[in-house]
């Protein structure tokens, strides 16, 4: 924290460009009506349409490896992180010898020790970020799963089963946006580590990942499938 008032204006500047592109984005994607009609929103509506076709299935079992293949890809990530992390805490344990090779790079402004380890708290907040929304996220597809086992049969238009379908969507829902906001976090940490090279480095790849983020969630070919444009 003693480093804090040596950060020069650059580089006060690039972190007010990446948590504005950080959270933003975020606004943007998950609570503005322009971003309705993104990948995240019209995933939320096919969730719905599950939700109703398991309630009409007597038997389950598709159900139950489509959540069980989600989970798996949710806890593979989960598992990353905190490699991810010790690999980080590492770090921060040699932060001598890392500024002694990141000086010999070229455009290097790493500074001081102090300077280096507030850098490295970035990306380190970054993933450590990611991974609570990667447990939460594995943990709401659990009680998803319970949600299916309990589940009731019956066709759309019934209360009982309408209200159920909701629940269902809902539950995958908010543990599909966990993990959304958990990968948002991966690509945002990797923008972070720019700090290292050079603090532009770090508005730019954050302004940069907002692009990359919006072409895909809003101008790729995967959503042009699930929105019926080809």
């Amino acid at each position: 924290m003693h480093a804090l008032p040596h950060l020069a204006a650059v580089d006060w500047l690039s972190l007010a460009i990446f948590f504005a592109c950080w959270s933003g984005y975020a606004w943007f994607s998950e609570h503005s009506q322009p971003g309705e009609c993104g990948l995240i929103r019209t995933s939320q509506r096919y969730r719905l349409d599950w939700a109703y076709r398991m309630l009409e299935r007597d038997v389950r079992v598709t159900d139950s490896t489509l959540i069980g293949n989600l989970m798996n890809s949710v806890s593979f990530y989960a598992n990353t992180t905190i490699y991810i992390i010790a690999g980080l805490v590492a770090a921060l344990g040699t932060a001598d010898k890392l500024l002694s090779v990141t000086a010999e790079l070229p455009f290097a402004g790493t500074g001081t020790r102090e300077l280096l380890e507030i850098k490295l708290m970035l990306v380190l907040g970054c993933f450590v970020f990611a991974y609570f929304k990667f447990t939460w996220s594995l943990r709401q597809f659990n009680l998803l799963s319970i949600l299916v086992g309990a589940a009731p049969t019956g066709q759309p238009g019934t209360p009982a089963i309408d209200r159920y379908a909701w629940r269902v969507a809902g539950a995958n829902n908010l543990a599909g946006d966990d993990f959304n906001r958990g990968i948002r976090a991966y690509y945002f940490g990797l923008a972070a580590s720019g700090w290292l090279l050079h603090p532009l480095a770090l508005g730019l790849l954050g302004g940069a990942v907002a692009v990359i983020l919006y072409r895909r969630d809003y101008r790729s070919p995967a959503l042009a499938i699930l929105r019926d444009d080809v």
